[in-house]
């Protein structure tokens, strides 16, 4: 009786000692848990920020100024005809935001808008404008509007240009060269939400005798403002 006491006391004894190590062992198992779920929650809020950053990224690059200008209803008599991305007179520059819209003439004396447009897709270009009016009243748009045309000198990151054909040296606008500038002015300055106080004249910029007409009349630059906002 005594042995068989004595190995039930040494079993039992075993039985505890596994007991009081296991109960020891469990709470680094605990915190080795823990730990992972620590390790996997990091992860996940990395990545979430990540897909967020590529979110916004994405909604900045196609917004300008809170305008989703992919989503932009173009009207009828704009034809869009882009030219060649060449790192002068279509950089590929993001739009920042939109200011002002700049005026132009394009001082070649009845040149047509496809033959102007055709000029800044060449070679020799380093200039470009977003939108080129003719003599017919067409409208071509040569740049995207979330692109910097090459027009406006340090003005280019945050206006749309307008350049405007000609019929004489004096610069002056056609009827319906003029009609189609006004409407195109003004469906610009609603879809940017501006008014005719943002539209601006190149030599506002620099100085520079462009548009011609308009530097040289300076009451037909405020009327051709006033024009653009009856028309809006």
């Amino acid at each position: 009786m005594g042995n068989r006491d004595h190995a039930k006391s040494k079993k039992t004894g075993a039985r505890a000692g596994r007991t009081r190590q296991g109960q020891r062992r469990s709470p680094s198992r605990r915190t080795t848990q823990k730990a992972r779920e620590e390790r996997r929650r990091k992860r996940m809020l990395i990545l979430m920020a990540i897909l967020f950053f590529l979110l916004l990224v994405l909604v900045l690059r196609s917004c300008v100024m809170g305008v989703d200008v992919s989503s932009l209803n173009y009207p009828s008599y704009v034809q869009q005809d882009f030219i060649e991305e060449d790192g002068h007179a279509r950089t590929g520059r993001e739009m920042k935001r939109v200011n002002d819209i700049v005026i132009h003439y394009v001082a070649n004396p009845g040149s047509t808008a496809e033959g102007n447009r055709d000029y800044f897709d060449s070679a020799q270009s380093y200039v470009s404008a977003h939108f080129v009016v003719g003599l017919e009243g067409e409208v071509i748009q040569c740049v995207p509007l979330d692109e910097q045309s090459s027009a406006s000198n340090d003005r280019n990151p945050d206006t749309i240009s307008i350049e405007v054909c000609h019929p004489d040296s004096s610069g002056k606008f056609n009827d319906k060269t003029y009609g189609a500038l006004v409407k195109l002015t003004a469906w610009l300055c609603d879809e940017f939400h501006l008014d005719e106080k943002d539209v601006i004249r190149h030599y506002d910029i620099t100085g520079k005798n462009c548009p011609k007409y308009f530097v040289e009349h300076p009451k037909a630059w405020e009327q051709f403002k006033e024009d653009v906002k009856n028309e809006m």
